[in-house]
């Protein structure tokens, strides 16, 4: 069925509470997809600490299963899941960045990145788990090498940004970097073999159809041929590459802008997340999701997308992420400036 025949809405299932200030960013555990396995999600805040939410599979509701807190003395902005699901990064304000192992349902803190100057806002894991991302206002992206007995080796220092990086993201079938910036472009980071340097290969600015302001958040489709960028500026942009070409080892292929989304929004997009059947969220300042997804008309310029749904106030502030559950159900999780986490779910109205 066509989504966008579908008669759908955005369920609440669940408020969470907990923290006790802005919640910044969310991860869903990769390794807790499976149908059979109770979900896991991490949260972090304003507040110093990341919870640790599990699914009660009798219940079908979340419970805060662990609170991580003194080991930074700042905001946590950002939490990623390694693709095991076994170590937890968490980026924070102190200029570190905390690697965290389930040690048999407790969260140990097994190494702490140091080398920013100030704020880390992002931390990105590469599809293998061998890479390690880190972004933050002294306008740099480091690049670490997971070594053997959680040791962390920073491999280089990427400079390139002319202010504070909010987003490291790598792609999620080869090791591509992109950092999106204050200086309302994207870069796109590049090695052309396994131990040769990263260099910037691409810059999408507004020379080249790119933001006119700040760029918050990036998110690539399940398959790694698509990009959408929100930003201040309102908009949000999705972009293409061929990806068969750079999977088949023949050198890089730039991203294209295929389209624009605007007149959606009219506060900051914060956060964007592509799921895996093909539906874009998106979090904005002005408290409201929103869904959008490519309709089928397709005109003869490529592409178009359209809006599936707007959900109004879905938090009393600020969406300050938006993440949509790794596995088979449609579930969206959401984080907001009001110190809560919603989880949702995308159903057919009854």
């Amino acid at each position: 069925m066509e989504l966008l025949d579908a008669n759908l809405e955005l369920k609440e299932i669940q408020k969470l509470q907990g923290h006790t200030d802005r919640v910044w960013s969310l991860a869903w555990n990769p390794a807790t997809a499976a149908a059979d396995v109770p979900s896991v999600f991490a949260s972090c805040s304003g507040d110093k600490t990341v919870r640790i939410w599990e699914e009660s599979p009798s219940t079908r509701s979340w419970d805060c299963k662990a609170v991580l807190e003194e080991t930074h003395t700042r905001t946590v902005r950002s939490c990623a899941w390694s693709p095991s699901g076994k170590l937890l990064a968490t980026a924070s304000f102190d200029a570190t960045t905390a690697i965290w192992e389930n040690v048999g349902g407790d969260f140990e803190c097994v190494s702490t990145l140091e080398g920013h100057e100030n704020e880390v806002k992002s931390v990105s894991w590469n599809a293998s788990g061998s890479l390690l991302a880190t972004c933050g206002r002294d306008k740099t992206v480091w690049i670490w090498e997971v070594m053997p007995g959680n040791e962390f080796d920073c491999i280089q220092v990427l400079q390139g940004h002319t202010q504070d990086v909010k987003m490291v993201q790598w792609h999620p079938t080869m090791d591509m970097l992109f950092s999106c910036s204050y200086d309302n472009t994207v870069k796109v980071w590049w090695s052309e073999d396994a131990d040769g340097d990263w260099s910037c290969v691409q810059t999408l600015g507004e020379s080249n159809n790119g933001h006119s302001s700040t760029v918050w958040s990036l998110a690539f489709n399940a398959k790694g041929d698509k990009l959408v960028t929100c930003s201040d500026d309102l908009s949000l942009k999705i972009w293409e590459a061929d990806i068969i070409r750079m999977q088949s080892g023949d050198g890089y292929a730039p991203w294209n802008h295929m389209c624009t989304l605007s007149g959606y929004h009219d506060r900051t997009v914060f956060s964007v997340h592509w799921s895996r059947d093909g539906i874009i969220a998106s979090g904005a300042a002005d408290d409201a999701v929103r869904l959008f997804v490519e309709s089928k008309d397709g005109s003869m310029n490529g592409p178009t997308y359209q809006l599936l749904l707007k959900k109004e106030k879905a938090h009393d502030m600020d969406v300050n992420s938006v993440q949509w559950f790794p596995g088979e159900k449609r579930l969206l999780a959401s984080a907001s400036d009001d110190g809560t986490i919603k989880i949702w779910e995308l159903a057919s109205l009854a």
